[in-house]
C-alpha cells in the first residue's frame, strides 16, 4: 500500500448500456462526474446513495478523490455503473475489501439488458 499515494487506480463499471470509467487518487473525498460536481450530476438522493455505498461499507468516505467519466443509458443505470466501477477500483487498492464488496453484490456486474 506504500505505492498507493503515487498511483491512480482505474476501473470500469457497467450496467445496461451505461459505462463508467472511474479514476481514484488519494485525497480529501472530492467526487467529479463528467467534469461536474457529484450533487450537480446526480440530483436524485437515491442515485447519490447508490454511488456512495461501496465507500461507506469499506470506511473510505473522504479518503479518495474520484473522477468518473460515464456515458450511456439513464441516470439510474449510470449510478449503478459508477458504483460497480468504484467497487472494482477499491478492490485494486486493497484486496482485503473483497469479502465486504462481494457480499454486498457490488462486484457482480448486473448483466440484464433490454430485450429487443
Amino acid at each position: 500500500m506504500a505505492t498507493a499515494a503515487a498511483k491512480v487506480f482505474h476501473a470500469v463499471g457497467k450496467r445496461k448500456t451505461a459505462c463508467a470509467r472511474v479514476y481514484m487518487t488519494p485525497g480529501d473525498g472530492k467526487i467529479t462526474i463528467n467534469e461536474r460536481g457529484f450533487e450537480e450530476y446526480f440530483t436524485r438522493p437515491t442515485s447519490r446513495m447508490v454511488v456512495m455505498q461501496p465507500l461507506e461499507m469499506t470506511s473510505n468516505v473522504g479518503k479518495w478523490n474520484i473522477t468518473v467519466n460515464v456515458y450511456g443509458s439513464g441516470p439510474s443505470a449510470q449510478a449503478s455503473a459508477t458504483r460497480h466501477g468504484i467497487s472494482k477500483a477499491l478492490l485494486d487498492i486493497d484486496v482485503a475489501m473483497r469479502g465486504i464488496l462481494k457480499k454486498a453484490g457490488f462486484l457482480t456486474r448486473d448483466s440484464r439488458e433490454v430485450e429487443r
